[in-house]
């Protein structure tokens, strides 16, 4: 059974936007917040160039990517056509209020974690 480990809130989130948690391997998650307050989890990076994709425009459940506007699901991290590519995605847990990653998606033992935001 998967562990679940408390990331931030959602109110942490900014609606139509992203923030970032650090993983223990360096890479960076970015966390999405669409205009229903739901949330989702990509690798920041997206499948075409590696553009930051939490600096990118969030819209119903896609975010367009900064660099070349690439349109990427937030739900599973697919490139909408004719686009093709995927940036990695992870579960995500809302409870209360609070969103909680896999441990397996952080990357790490401990339940430490860093985050910063982008809006």
């Amino acid at each position: 059974m998967p562990t679940w480990i408390e990331v931030c809130r959602v109110d942490d989130i900014p609606r139509l936007g992203a923030r970032q948690v650090r993983r223990a391997d360096g890479d960076v998650l970015a966390l999405f917040r669409n205009a229903e307050d739901e949330v989702f989890a990509l690798l920041d990076r997206c499948p075409h160039k590696g553009g930051p994709l939490s600096q990118g425009i969030v819209f119903g459940r896609s975010v367009a990517c900064p660099l070349h506007n690439w349109t990427i699901a937030l739900d599973n991290g697919r490139a909408a056509a004719p686009d093709e590519g995927c940036a990695r995605h992870f579960p995500v847990r809302v409870d209360d209020g609070r969103v909680y990653l896999q441990r397996s998606a952080l990357g790490r033992e401990d339940a430490a974690h860093e985050a910063g935001g982008h809006g």
